[in-house]
This record gives structure tokens, sequence and C-alpha cells, in this order.
């Protein structure tokens, strides 16, 4: 199970990668567009789905190697035990809030869909194509979220290169 939670995990995050390099594709046909006096209509609108669809995906791979803001003023301040129900707590309150966050974009996606939201932009694409990328990676990072409950619960923290330490 943890290949294959390691495996969704880093397709989300090659998939962020990807949307990384349109984003810059799309960023360099408006540079040159302005520098060579040609329009790409909706190019904007492209480079901001694409932003979006990177930020998104990246968010699971990003809790699990450790690399979200973690203020840990309160954790240090207690001890071993009361320390281990504080993590618990936080990271149960944070799975609680990713999976409302995955229902609500997967919600928000099928209600785009149902009633064809249009960009209001010069693409005009349909809304719940680049949605899409959003519910995904929400639906990952709930994924990830709840993982590191079940690690937090029995007694496993994760380390930022990923092997696991045993809470004392």
């Amino acid at each position: 199970m943890r290949k294959a939670l390691n495996a969704l995990y880093d397709c989300a995050a090659a998939l962020a990668a990807l949307f990384m390099v349109g984003l810059l594709a799309m960023v360099l046909t408006s540079i040159l567009g302005r520098q060579l006096h040609f329009n790409v209509p909706g190019v904007d609108a492209y480079a901001g789905y694409m932003m979006a669809a990177a930020g998104f995906l990246a968010l699971a791979h990003t809790l699990k190697k450790g690399e979200h803001i973690r203020v840990t003023l309160v954790l240090n301040a207690l001890g071993s035990g009361r320390r281990r129900w504080m993590e618990r707590w936080a990271t149960g309150a944070g799975a609680a809030l990713a999976l409302l966050f995955a229902v609500f974009s997967v919600r928000l996606v099928l209600q785009s869909h149902e009633f064809n939201d249009m960009s209001t932009s010069n693409d005009a694409t349909p809304l719940w194509i680049p949605q899409l990328a959003m519910a995904a990676g929400a639906v990952v990072f709930a994924i990830a979220a709840i993982d590191e409950f079940v690690l937090a619960w029995h007694g496993r923290a994760p380390r930022a290169d990923g092997e696991m330490l045993r809470h004392e």
C-alpha cells in the first residue's frame, strides 16, 4: 500500500511539473507576442489554469516530503505524550479539512459541467476542464492528509526524506 500511495503522490508531482512547463510556455508565448506584435487569445487565462493545476497537484507531494510550513512552537513546549495527542488532533483536523476541500472541489467541477459554465475571458473555455486539475489535486491531497493522520495515530511521523520515524 505504501508503494502505491507514494507512486500516486509522485505522479501528481510529475503532472504538476508538466503544468509548470506549460505555464512557462504560456508566459514565453505572451512575452514573444508582445515583442513580435502578435496576439494569442486566451494565453493569460491558460497560464492561470496551468498555475492553479501546478499548485494543487503539488500539494500532496509537498506534504509527504515535509515541506509544508509547520508551526511547532506549541508542540516543542509539550511533553512527548501530550505532543503525540496534539499531533494526532492536528493531523486529524487537517485531514478533515482536506477531505471537505476535496468534496467541494469535485462538486464544483460537476456543477460547472452541469451548468455549462464558460470562462469570461476571450478563450471561452468550459470551466470544468481546468477545474479538473484542481479537484484531482485536492483529492490526492486529501488522501495524503488522511495518510498522515493514520501515520500519526500509529505513532509514526514522516521525515522530510520520506523515511518514517517513531515517536518516543
